[in-house]
């Protein structure tokens, strides 16, 4: 159980920081929005679905 604790945390962070860099970038090129909302949107629900799922260990786990 601790281990998948360990790899969802790891998961947040490594989407956040991929969210965190491709936001930007998105909304900076001409096009962007339009072109890949749906990645965006994409990304958005699995760090939303990360969250609720580190939540959920967490409570398991402590």
């Amino acid at each position: 159980m601790t281990i998948a604790f360990q790899l969802a945390v790891f998961a947040l962070i490594a989407i956040s920081f991929l969210l965190l860099i491709s936001v930007p970038v998105l909304f900076a090129s001409p096009e962007g929005w339009s072109n890949n909302k749906n990645v965006l949107f994409s990304g958005t629900s699995l760090w939303i679905g990360l969250v609720f799922l580190v939540g959920i260990l967490n409570s398991l786990i402590s």
